[in-house]
């Protein structure tokens, strides 16, 4: 407290009566807490103010900025306001963090009497960008990588980092977490799949929050991925090759044949997919020819190394389909009192039922056929085997005649 009385009244021989008349506070001086920026309002309520006056001062500083309704001090933020003489406002307009402490509303009585309250000045955050809050960032696959991020505010902010796609940030050592807090992220043994951007996010309650965007860059040499590594084609179909290469910075990417580039042309077509760090590396090769059944190699450089991938593509020859032609036949199906069977007719064959004479010499004719084979020699198996109609008459000639000498000599024993 100031021990100043700010203002005097002429010296008064009060009686009982009258000093019950003295003012007094109504209630007390409230805290305030505003952002930066904005304008404070302290309120003071007094009764019974008579002729005496109200004062306010910044206690920490020791400076009187207004007197009943007048302002004293030179800083054109602060204004004075008061209703019906019974309460009085303080007014400080564009509130700055050097506003922040007491502020005393005060009564000229003898003795002095006053009352005290906090004016506290919150700011939002702010991220420094000077040498104390790191920028984009680039590190060699396997080191270690240290980001900083600073912020000032009131209260101090809470620093929080998150990585911008969402995925978990790796610390290293088998660490994972969705966010860090602290001004200082560390990540041991940095790999490509830390690779992208982070956001240092600084808060303290007080609106807005802010955020700065790092981008660490991860460099390594280039790793190439094959699905497949021995491919199958017919001549004539298309094809598509396909290798997978990982490299930062971009790599280079080409396909080879027999050491020479395979460029773009009416057969052949190499694309390339880019998606981060990693390329889909294709060649699409149209109508198949016999040339194209080789070795094929998928390169990938950039300044940090060189790999490659081998791809072989096979033939696939077609199975050849021999012409047959097989013998007209009719299935019938009997059925009797055991089951149903199933039987195969040719038009031109002799079937004599219940004929126990002809079953005997079923065997001779198939002794028959056989001895024709082996005499006709492969001209002659061919034929067999073909089915032709000439065929089949021959030998439906021949079991003809047996099936006729077998019945005549039947005959004969019968008369």
């Amino acid at each position: 407290m100031l021990p100043l009385l700010l203002l005097t009244v002429p010296a008064v021989a009060l009686t009982d009566s009258a000093a019950q008349d003295l003012p007094k506070f109504v209630g007390s001086l409230n805290n305030v807490t505003i952002a930066v920026g904005r304008e404070a309002l302290l309120t003071c309520v007094v009764e019974n103010l008579s002729n005496y006056k109200v004062a306010w001062l910044q206690v920490d500083t020791q400076t009187i900025l207004t007197i009943h309704g007048s302002v004293i001090t030179k800083n054109h933020r602060i204004k004075v306001t008061q209703t019906d003489q019974r309460t009085w406002q303080l007014h400080i307009r564009d509130v700055r963090e050097t506003d922040r402490g007491y502020y005393m509303c005060q009564l000229n009585t003898d003795p002095m009497k006053s009352q005290q309250g906090y004016l506290e000045v919150v700011v939002p955050p702010n991220i420094l960008d000077d040498y104390h809050t790191s920028t984009d960032m680039v590190e060699r696959e396997g080191h270690n990588v240290s980001m900083r991020c600073e912020a000032t505010g009131s209260p101090p902010p809470v620093i929080i980092w998150r990585r911008e796609d969402g995925k978990n940030i790796k610390l290293g050592n088998g660490l994972e977490e969705s966010s860090f807090e602290g001004s200082l992220l560390t990540i041991h043994r940095v790999d490509r799949l830390s690779m992208g951007a982070y956001l240092c996010i600084a808060s303290n309650g007080v609106p807005p929050s802010v955020s700065k965007r790092l981008k660490l860059i991860v460099h390594f040499p280039p790793m190439i991925t094959i699905p497949n590594q021995l491919v199958g084609a017919v001549q004539g179909q298309n094809l598509t090759l396909e290798c997978i290469s990982e490299a930062f910075p971009k790599s280079i990417n080409y396909w080879t044949r027999n050491g020479e580039i395979v460029t773009a042309g009416p057969r052949h077509e190499p694309t390339v997919y880019d998606k981060d760090y990693t390329i889909t590396m294709r060649l699409h090769i149209r109508n198949v020819q016999k040339i194209d059944f080789n070795s094929y190699k998928c390169v990938s450089k950039n300044n940090l190394g060189e790999t490659d991938g081998l791809i072989q593509v096979e033939e696939i020859l077609q199975p050849s389909t021999p012409m047959t032609t097989s013998r007209p036949s009719h299935s019938t199906h009997r059925k009797g009192k055991k089951g149903t069977r199933k039987e195969s007719r040719n038009d031109n064959e002799v079937h004599p039922e219940n004929d126990n004479t002809s079953e005997k010499y079923r065997g001779d004719l198939k002794r028959t056929d056989a001895d024709l084979t082996a005499r006709g020699g492969a001209h002659s198996k061919a034929a067999f085997s073909s089915g032709t109609p000439r065929t089949s008459q021959f030998l439906n000639g021949i079991a003809l005649s047996l099936i006729s000498s077998v019945s005549l000599v039947v005959l004969r024993c019968s008369i």
